[in-house]
């Protein structure tokens, strides 16, 4: 049936009118889509906001994707993309205002009820992540949590697979020191 259909076929009948099409496309790719943004920004909202956006994206610029990458990498780099972007704008507020503990709160209780048990090791590898240079900590991610190998990763970025792999390393290395301070 039509769950079944690929992206290229479901992309055609999209462009073609069928906007359930779409609808199928967002069920397989909005988790992927959350959770890669999630791992990038670190908080429930900024991911809300970035899948909502790429989202809208995909709707309005699905008729002019051309398949010379694969839908799902496509995807990828407008969310890395974004989210980089959504790094950059947080960075920029917190050098303007103070941080509003009312957030926090809330940003805390959401991290409580999704994963009690590792609610500590995922905000001390998180804080370590924002301490990592963009470029460190995307490859970082890409690698880790999205399970993209170096080759899927050169396609999104548009890097070499040396300088990903150079990247990782000072990644990996950072990220295993600044946890194992805190242990």
């Amino acid at each position: 049936m039509m769950e079944k259909e690929n992206d290229f076929e479901l992309v055609e009948k999209f462009v073609a009118g069928d906007e359930s099409a779409f609808n199928l496309l967002v069920r397989k790719y909005q988790k992927k889509i959350y959770w890669h943004a999630r791992q990038m920004l670190g908080n429930h909202l900024d991911a809300d906001e970035i899948t909502q956006e790429v989202l809208i994206v995909l709707y309005n610029k699905l008729k002019t994707f051309n398949f010379r990458s694969s839908l799902y990498t496509w995807i990828y780099k407008i969310v890395t993309t974004r989210s980089l972007n959504q790094i950059r704008k947080n960075k920029f507020k917190k050098l303007i205002m103070f941080e509003n503990d009312e957030d926090k709160e809330f940003v805390s209780k959401q991290d409580i009820i999704e994963d009690i048990a590792n609610r500590e090791k995922i905000e001390m590898v998180n804080k370590a992540l924002d301490k990592l240079p963009p470029k460190q900590k995307q490859i970082f991610v890409l690698r880790n949590f999205d399970q993209l190998s170096y080759e899927e990763i050169s396609k999104i970025t548009g890097k070499s697979i040396g300088g990903l792999k150079a990247n990782y390393f000072h990644a990996l290395k950072k990220v295993m020191e600044l946890t194992n301070e805190k242990e």
